[in-house]
């Protein structure tokens, strides 16, 4: 498995946003078609909300890339 680690410099980033700027897909079009597949996880559950809000301390998986996300301050 893949892990990433993306540092989080404000509350939160949306989901498909998350997915395009850590390279999993090219656009947050693209990270909303994956949401919307059911492939998308979000600390072990199935997230289907493409615009989640995703803050520091979660944990994201998608097939065998798993981001860990974590806040700029420390």
């Amino acid at each position: 498995m893949t892990q990433l680690e993306f540092e989080l410099d404000r509350d939160h980033v949306e989901l498909n946003q998350l997915l395009k700027l850590c390279g999993v897909c090219d656009s947050g079009g693209a990270g909303k078609a994956l949401v919307a597949s059911g492939m998308v996880s979000v600390d072990g559950m199935i997230e289907l909300r493409k615009t989640c809000k995703i803050h520091a301390g979660s944990t994201v998986t998608f097939e065998d890339v798993e981001i860990r996300v974590r806040s700029a301050a420390g």
